[in-house]
């Protein structure tokens, strides 16, 4: 009889509206990372206590701490009762579809069922037809949050979930902060991918309006303004929100980013390190201090000789900060470039080779991030070992992976000038035409392909590869 009432058991819990339903893939986020940023989260934002115990017993189960996530759970019905005394049912839905699945995988089917059935019976009295899933707003919204902290393959699904929670109500602040909050990190990332961006500015704004002490949507919206080239006006927001929430490190992140893109790298720095005292767990508090570090390095080593103890000092600095970032989040893969880069410019270049060597073999990259790191390898091959030949190597790599990115973008200038440039000077021989050739071809210029292996055979006449390009691409166009 227990595997009948398992199985139909299973088939309930399938139905339920929580973390364990809503394919949130543990291979898409660092779990160590990911449970700091929600500790530090609770901190902060008792209003979103709920939301926050409920995906951390989530992201403890995953970590296969399965008592640990019941206590979490705990402190979520503890908040249910703080925050929301008059609808405890309605308000505690995930959290006992949460606490159904811990038990059902802890094997205590018996509780798992009890869940169950309280989620049923809640469902039946607020909506007579509901025998399971039930529409409710404040759902959509916790799993809207729940989305953005699995990283980008998640944010247009989140946009998707807060579009569903204010179809209900359109004016809800929290809802309009989420989603104005999924549009600029979709805005960010079809940006790196250069894809087609739709702006977040009405978003931010229409967010900022319905709650003013909301700093962290103000600050989004000045690094969106500042994005439009009306710095003056972001600032006015960075101000408005350092008087108000002056120690909170997620508004006082965004504020050093903002003066970091200013280039204003001191005042960054400074407002970093105060996040950083708050938060010292944070990944991208110490990422971002990396990259002011960077560009004070370049900054000092373009004035001379004269600081060059302050440079060293600074370069310890930044490596202490990027190798934080590796550490705590081993799939953050631009941070390996980062550290490399900082390695190249103390002239440590077998560190660097060894940093880039890391991350190179890695097989789970998506198509961007190995275009990204094809293009800062070869960087380090062209600038740093002179090695234009292989930096051109590794410029087609990236140019291999047909999909569109701001790597492949980079990679595609400057291989092609590079490449023009020896030929024009006549130090191009047949091998430079070609692999020309194959960079148009790679981008789908045809014709320029054509061209270019036609005079690369007329200098190197009995070379297959060029006439089997050569081939192929008239067959492809005649076809």
């Amino acid at each position: 009889s227990s595997t009948i009432s398992k199985n139909s058991l299973k088939i309930s819990l399938l139905q339920l509206e929580c973390h364990f339903t809503w394919t949130l893939l543990k291979q898409d986020v660092d779990l160590e990372a990911l449970e700091e940023t929600i500790v530090d989260h609770i901190m902060f934002f008792e209003e979103y206590n709920i939301v926050d115990y409920n995906i951390l017993s989530y992201v403890c189960h995953l970590k296969n701490s399965n008592e640990e996530a019941l206590s979490n759970l705990k402190k979520a019905e503890e908040a249910v009762q703080k925050h929301h005394p008059d609808e405890i049912a309605r308000r505690s839905l995930v959290t006992w579809g949460n606490y159904a699945w811990i038990y059902y995988h802890m094997q205590r089917y018996e509780e798992a069922q009890t869940y169950v059935s309280k989620v049923e019976n809640t469902c039946k009295n607020l909506s007579s037809n509901a025998h399971w899933k039930i529409q409710l707003p404040e759902i959509y919204a916790e799993q809207g949050w729940a989305l953005l902290r699995f990283g980008g393959n998640y944010f247009e699904r989140a946009k998707n979930s807060f579009e569903k929670a204010l179809e209900s109500e359109p004016d809800n602040p929290e809802f309009n902060a989420g989603y104005a909050i999924a549009m600029y990190r979709l805005e960010n990332l079809a940006q790196r991918n250069c894809e087609e961006v739709s702006p977040s500015l009405a978003a931010l704004k229409r967010a900022v309006e319905l709650n003013p002490r909301n700093t962290i949507i103000m600050a989004l919206l000045a690094l969106e303004l500042q994005r439009l080239k009306q710095v003056d006006e972001g600032e006015r927001y960075i101000k408005e929100g350092l008087q108000k929430t002056p120690a909170l490190p997620i508004f006082l992140r965004y504020a050093a980013m903002f003066y970091r893109k200013k280039k204003e790298t001191d005042k960054a720095v400074k407002i970093f390190k105060k996040a950083l005292e708050l938060t010292p767990n944070s990944v991208v508090l110490h990422h971002q201090l990396g990259i002011c570090y960077r560009f004070k390095i370049v900054q000092l080593k373009e004035m001379g000789d004269l600081l060059q103890e302050e440079v060293e000092n600074i370069i310890e600095c930044a490596i202490f900060h990027f190798k934080t970032v590796i550490e705590k989040k081993p799939k953050f893969v631009s941070a390996y470039s980062d550290l490399a880069s900082i390695y190249a410019l103390g002239k440590r270049y077998e560190e660097a080779e060894e940093t880039f060597q890391k991350v190179l073999q890695r097989d789970n990259l998506s198509c961007a991030e190995k275009q990204e790191l094809y293009f800062n390898y070869g960087n380090f091959q062209r600038f740093d070992m002179s090695s234009e030949s292989k930096a051109i190597k590794y410029y087609i790599e990236c140019l291999k992976i047909k999909k569109d990115s701001y790597g492949r973008n980079k990679c595609r200038e400057v291989v092609e000038k590079l490449l023009q440039r020896k030929i024009r000077y006549g130090l191009g021989d047949a091998t430079d035409i070609g692999t020309l050739g194959l960079v148009h071809s790679l981008n789908d210029e045809k014709q320029k392909a054509i061209e270019c292996y036609k005079k690369a055979i007329a200098l190197d006449p009995n070379n297959e590869e060029y006439q089997n390009a050569l081939c192929e691409l008239q067959l492809s166009i005649s076809s």
